[in-house]
């Protein structure tokens, strides 16, 4: 069957339950907005209680998050992940280094590279961040069901720019 939104050349009818979705107006991005706002305060909620109490806020848990994901990261490719200035990162990096969350040593072959790793304070911290955000995602998850779950993948990967794709595939191609 074929169905012609007014306007629009007839096409091929959608798979039940997904009709609805490829015409969205504007109430559905809205809402969709919406989603993502009180989402992303659900899904920060837990690390942000934790970190309030060591006096860090969300910029610190983005740096323990990439760099204990890539351990050795340099500088650089952090603030390419991050997004922002060196003196930004500065900020957040350098008091996280005195306080024995990071270490940064010179790199292998080219000493001016500096490279990031969590201390085992700083590893045990970004566990307790993950462990209570992984509670979050685990319900949604499992509520959800798992169409669902692949769902969100694609729609969070055409939210992002094509660098967060990469650094997305780098990640997926080193899980076990």
């Amino acid at each position: 069957m074929l169905t012609k939104p007014p306007g629009m050349a007839a096409m091929p009818e959608a798979p039940r339950g997904t009709r609805d979705l490829l015409f969205l107006r504007e109430a559905e991005i809205r809402l969709a907005q919406d989603l993502l706002f009180f989402g992303y305060r659900g899904f920060t909620a837990p690390p942000d209680q934790i970190l309030e109490t060591l006096d860090m806020g969300r910029a610190h848990h983005r740096v323990l998050h990439f760099v204990g994901r890539r351990p050795g990261i340099t500088v650089g490719d952090l603030l390419g992940i991050l997004g922002i200035t060196k003196q930004s990162l500065g900020r957040v990096l350098q008091p996280m280094i005195a306080d024995d969350y990071v270490t940064q040593t010179a790199g292998r072959s080219d000493k001016r590279q500096r490279l990031l790793s969590l201390t085992e304070k700083g590893a045990a911290l970004e566990r307790q961040l993950y462990d209570s955000q992984r509670e979050v995602i685990m319900r949604a998850y499992r509520e959800a069901g798992p169409q669902a779950v692949e769902g969100f993948r694609r729609v969070m990967r055409g939210l992002m720019g094509e660098a967060a794709r990469e650094e997305i595939d780098r990640l997926e191609a080193r899980r076990p």
